[in-house]
């Protein structure tokens, strides 16, 4: 479980091709040690379980399946993903309730900013746009942010220089790609009364 709330990021060093999916090593400040082994780590919104760690290289398997419904299928060396940690009991929530179980991706179809923040607007797919209520929180790349308007082909967030300093974000351009985890609480209260009537 996190809360969407990014003080960390890894950079891409290495990516190993496997027959059912790839073996990714990140380079990483984060405090991790030979105990922290078989830990979930949000890796730009995607849980990912520890594998090893060495040197501040630390290394993740994803599976096709994981592969399918995250951007990870476009991942180069070198790219920043946003990283957290899993939360503790008694630990402050800041952002919302995200499990890391990306739903699908997004595409950024526009970037404007004003003044010292950015508005991204994003394209997603008709199935998952049922799913976005303005106001509702959304996680992408694993950064909770809010949705400020859902538009004809998808939805609009505006982000603040805190968030864009400690996160991918500011990298994004025009047509990005970006890994979508739909609010929880939306996924179910729209699955309850789709089975109620």
């Amino acid at each position: 479980m996190f809360n969407g709330i990014i003080f960390n990021q890894g950079k891409v060093k290495k990516i190993v091709n496997r027959k059912k999916g790839i073996n990714l090593f990140l380079k990483s400040n984060l405090k991790l040690y030979k105990k922290d082994l078989g830990v979930s780590i949000c890796c730009d919104g995607v849980c990912l379980t520890l594998i090893s760690i060495k040197n501040k290289i630390i290394e993740f398997y994803l599976s096709k399946e994981t592969i399918k419904r995250s951007k990870f299928s476009k991942l180069k060396i070198n790219d920043i993903l946003n990283l957290e940690l899993p939360l503790k009991y008694g630990q402050k929530i800041s952002g919302h309730i995200c499990q890391g179980h990306v739903d699908t991706v997004a595409r950024v179809s526009k970037i404007s900013n004003v003044d010292k923040s950015s508005i991204y607007d994003f394209s997603i797919d008709v199935n998952y746009k049922k799913y976005l209520i303005e106001k509702a929180s959304i996680l992408i790349n694993g950064v909770s942010l809010t949705i400020s308007k859902v538009t004809k082909n998808g939805f609009q967030i505006w982000a603040i220089p805190h968030t864009l300093k400690l996160t991918n974000l500011k990298d994004l351009k025009k047509n990005d790609i970006v890994n979508i985890e739909i609010d929880i609480l939306s996924k179910y209260i729209k699955k309850f009364f789709n089975e109620k009537k």
